[in-house]
């Protein structure tokens, strides 16, 4: 079967029978679609109608914002995380208004949720369904046929739109669907099937990181796009929300949080008023905007919720009310992870991929691919050097090498002695590293005419030393550089890869290791490359925060995936058309 990048799956089955359909029909989905998903929910659509003689083609309707249909929003996503992680599924909800809600009337003078095709983000180029049929090939295709037609009717897709029955596997469950059946009124039934509606709100807020957009992330927008009327307002935390996060510099960059929600919530239901506003505080808008009315949270975070509430009477506005909904637990999670799905666990399990391309290093040989291992002072540079030449690679110490340039007699100890003077010797005529120090201390043009000597001394022994492990036949030389980015080593390297470590455990570990003051431990961290900055030049993150076996278990992800790598270099060196 062909794969299309972006398709839009049309469910049909009522929505309390819904929930035990999601996974086997996702599963089927995800071998058709590669990358957008959309889903369009028209509980008890019947696509048989018009596929006999003067039939009449099915229009979309209208569904009410029940607790069935928050439900089953809520396990369609918790599902979609554990059967097609790497499909972007997309609840629409156009089609969904509470009954009060006025009619929308399309030109043509019918009234629908649809009076002109909705534009997508992603046009879809397939159409799915769960919709039952006979093992029927005539049948399929009317039913084809009118899907196509029914999903035109609602968005505007590729005018190639391909149609595909899904037919899951599904007579396991048909004994457990009669039996929900039994006592429910509407046999297949309509949308919301009488149901209660939930209360909905003028204006709603919610607040979040909202990094790597996930089917968390998607619930609550979701959630919260049903329960509002007219405007939904999220806060993003940024800058000062930041800091306490974990691994918080692969955090996305606010600008491209916020385009990523815009892209989904117009997806999701283009009539929302949608705001976005930066999140430098725990409160926001949410204490201060007289017109909200509801605050989506979860169990996590009901309390902050509360919070919300007591500053919000401090300041004269009336309380908003709390809408809860549940965590979705994360199938995946290691000991390491929290066990609901959660951005951290994401941004952890980014560690020792390729996050980032590697530059154009077709001046350098292919063979040995050099890593460039940086990161700030305690974060384990050296550990995970240790254990890259354990699997095989040739290490470099570009802090032993340092030495090396100062060694008696050498190019670099004349002329160090030249800018700085000869007072610097001692009795033996070894310089005097400490007193060299004391001279360029707190100076930066001092500073910067030590390292101008120094530096390219260690690059010409860096490179002695790539050419040694290739002589022997090596294929990975790992080079041990703290200064890699400030001295300009990349040119020497194929790939980046930096340590990350919190600031305070660095610190705990400079103290302890070295016996200096917290105080010079924050001097040396501060005066080092930023770490931010470090990571946005990274092919590859690493962290040692956790245990050794994790450390460990990183570096084997990150080793595994630099053979492929190499493995694709040879070939394509090889093969170059």
């Amino acid at each position: 079967m062909s794969m299309f990048s972006t398709g839009v799956l049309v469910l049909t089955a009522p929505l309390h029978t819904l929930p035990l359909r999601i996974t086997p029909v996702l599963s089927s989905a995800a071998r058709v679609v590669k990358h957008t998903l959309y889903v369009h929910l028209h509980p008890g659509l019947n696509l048989s109608a018009c596929s006999g003689g003067g039939g009449s083609q099915p229009r979309p309707v209208f569904i009410p914002p029940v607790p069935d249909l928050s439900r089953a929003i809520s396990r369609l996503y918790s599902n979609a995380a554990d059967v097609c992680g790497h499909l972007d599924v997309r609840v629409l909800l156009t089609n969904v208004r509470a009954a009060q809600a006025p009619d929308v009337q399309a030109p043509g003078g019918m009234v629908g949720p649809f009076p002109a095709p909705q534009l997508l983000a992603h046009a879809p180029e397939v159409v799915l369904t769960d919709y039952p049929l006979q093992q029927d090939a005539e049948q399929s295709s009317r039913v084809g046929q009118c899907l196509r037609r029914y999903a035109g009717h609602c968005y505007v897709c590729s005018p190639a739109l391909a149609s595909v029955l899904l037919q899951p596997q599904l007579e396991e469950l048909q004994a457990a669907e009669e039996e929900e059946e039994e006592g429910q009124e509407g046999g297949r039934g309509g949308p919301g099937r009488g149901a209660e509606p939930l209360e909905t709100y003028n204006d709603v807020v919610v607040g979040g990181t909202f990094d790597r957009l996930h089917s968390a992330h998607k619930t609550l927008l979701n959630v919260s796009c049903m329960l509002a009327k007219r405007r939904f307002v999220i806060g993003v935390c940024d800058q000062e929300m930041l800091k306490r996060k974990v691994l918080k510099e692969l955090i996305e960059p606010y600008p491209v949080r916020v385009e990523r929600l815009t892209e989904f919530l117009r997806d999701v239901r283009p009539s929302l008023r949608v705001e976005i506003v930066a999140l430098d505080d725990p409160f926001g808008v949410s204490v201060v905007d007289r017109q909200l009315q509801c605050i989506v949270v979860s169990e996590e975070t009901r309390r902050g919720g509360e919070a919300v509430n007591t500053k919000r009477l401090e300041n004269g506005l009336p309380g908003l009310v709390l809408h809860e909904i549940q965590l979705l637990k994360d199938a995946h999670h290691t000991e390491t992870e929290e066990e609901k799905i959660s951005s951290s666990s994401l941004r952890s399990r980014l560690l020792g991929t390729l996050l980032a391309p590697p530059k154009d290093a077709s001046h350098l040989p292919a063979l040995p691919l050099v890593i460039g291992l940086t990161g700030c002072s305690g974060s384990g540079k050296s550990s995970i050097a240790g254990r890259l030449e354990a699997l095989g690679a040739a290490r470099i110490d570009c802090d032993g090498l340092g030495h090396l340039v100062y060694q008696t007699g050498s190019a670099g100890y004349h002329r160090v002695l030249q800018e700085f003077g000869s007072d610097l010797l001692n009795d033996d005529k070894s310089i005097n590293r400490r007193e060299l120090g004391r001279k360029v201390f707190g100076s930066k043009e001092r500073l910067k005419a030590l390292t101008d000597i120094v530096w390219p001394e260690i690059a010409l022994l860096v490179k002695e030393q790539i050419q040694q492990a290739r002589d022997q036949g090596k294929e990975v030389c790992v080079m041990d550089a703290a200064v890699l980015l400030e001295a300009g080593w990349t040119d020497m390297v194929h790939e980046v890869w930096v340590t990350l470590l919190p600031e305070e455990e660095a610190v705990s570990r400079i103290t302890e290791r070295d016996g200096v003051s917290r105080e010079d431990a924050l001097r040396r961290l501060r005066s080092q490359h930023p770490t931010g900055q470090q990571v946005a030049r990274a092919n590859v993150v690493l962290s040692t925060l956790w245990e050794p076996a994790v450390t460990q278990r990183q570096v084997l992800k990150a080793w595994n995936l630099l053979q492929e790598r190499i493995v694709q270099r040879r070939a394509a060196h090889q093969d170059p058309h």
